[in-house]
């Protein structure tokens, strides 16, 4: 029988009653998450067609085991721990929520994360040319990016002088985008209105004091935490006529209007590379960070028609993405 933690059953994930151990171990490579498993799907299959593109088949060549702490971050240690314990060839850490305890739990098993940020600083890596650790993936977080998201506020909302931020500062993503998105607010001379969710259950109240403090446009920070709430966000904003801007296209699928940023769907499916190079012996240490270099412009329709909202042709016409 093989060995995992829970699998894949048509569109859900689901745990089995007990784990199984093969007699002779196959190759395991085991997923810590820290939203949702919901979220979590499209981007397992992206790694799942990312390895398969590299001749390696789940349940043929390795198995997989997965560990997600649903959105409550608090849990993330203790499944670190626990996947440790399990002794997989590679983890792959979700995101940087995750890379960070997984590296506390272990100096010695690779870890590939397909969205770092500040990793540096993080003490995750010693450079992104040279990690030197047992830290390596994808830094999805481009300079610059938070600011292009600001420059769009103008063009969804011309007149827009008071925008509320969203954000999620306790995920170590976070903290940088509201720095540079502040510091462009200044040079654009607008006013920022902050509202800051670490729980699932604080979202409402959140949305609530960005709508009472009359902001214009709300721009959504890239966190774990908040992707995983993306359908709630996308409702929420829809019904106190709040205008929003993402970084990751998944917020404007699940009913979001307007996102600018990297493909995180690319980023999962890239992540293959680095595991693949390290199941061939080469070192985490050795394999330098990468940089997604395209950027993707997505918009959705229905909810420009909820929220009264013109957009311009030639905007549509710059789109990679719309949805009607």
């Amino acid at each position: 029988m093989r060995r995992r933690d829970f699998i894949l059953l048509g569109s859900a994930l689901v745990w089995p009653l007990a784990a199984q151990a093969s007699p002779e171990r196959p190759t395991l490579v085991a997923w810590l998450s820290g939203g949702t498993t919901q979220i979590a799907q499209p981007f397992v299959a992206s790694f799942l067609d990312g390895m398969r593109e590299f001749g390696y088949v789940e349940g043929r060549d390795f198995d997989m085991a997965y560990r997600s702490a649903e959105g409550v971050l608090d849990r993330l240690p203790a499944l670190a721990e626990e996947i440790v314990r399990l002794k997989p060839d590679v983890i792959l850490a979700a995101a940087v929520s995750s890379a960070v305890p997984a590296r506390k739990a272990t100096s010695a098993i690779p870890i590939v994360c397909p969205a770092l940020a500040d990793a540096v600083h993080l003490g995750l890596v010693a450079s992104e040319a040279r990690p030197g650790g047992n830290v390596t993936g994808i830094e999805p977080y481009v300079a610059g990016l938070p600011a292009k998201q600001m420059e769009l506020v103008r063009e969804v909302a011309p007149g827009a002088q008071r925008v509320g931020l969203l954000t999620n500062l306790r995920d170590p993503k976070a903290p940088p985008q509201a720095q540079e998105l502040e510091a462009t607010a200044k040079v654009l001379e607008m006013t920022i209105a902050t509202a800051d969710v670490n729980r699932s259950e604080e979202i409402d109240g959140a949305m609530q004091a960005l709508a009472s403090q009359y902001v214009d446009v709300v721009i959504v920070l890239q966190t774990t935490l908040l992707l995983s709430l993306s359908r709630r966000i996308a409702e929420l904003a829809v019904a106190k006529r709040l205008p929003t801007i993402y970084g990751y296209r998944e917020h404007v699928a699940a009913g979001g209007l307007i996102s600018y940023g990297v493909d995180l769907r690319w980023c999962y499916r890239r992540s293959a590379y680095f595991v693949v190079k390290i199941l061939h012996g080469t070192p985490p240490g050795d394999l330098p960070v990468e940089f997604p270099s395209k950027m993707l412009l997505s918009v959705n329709l229905k909810t420009a028609k909820a929220l009264a909202v013109k957009i311009p042709e030639v905007f549509l016409l710059r789109a990679d993405e719309v949805i009607e």
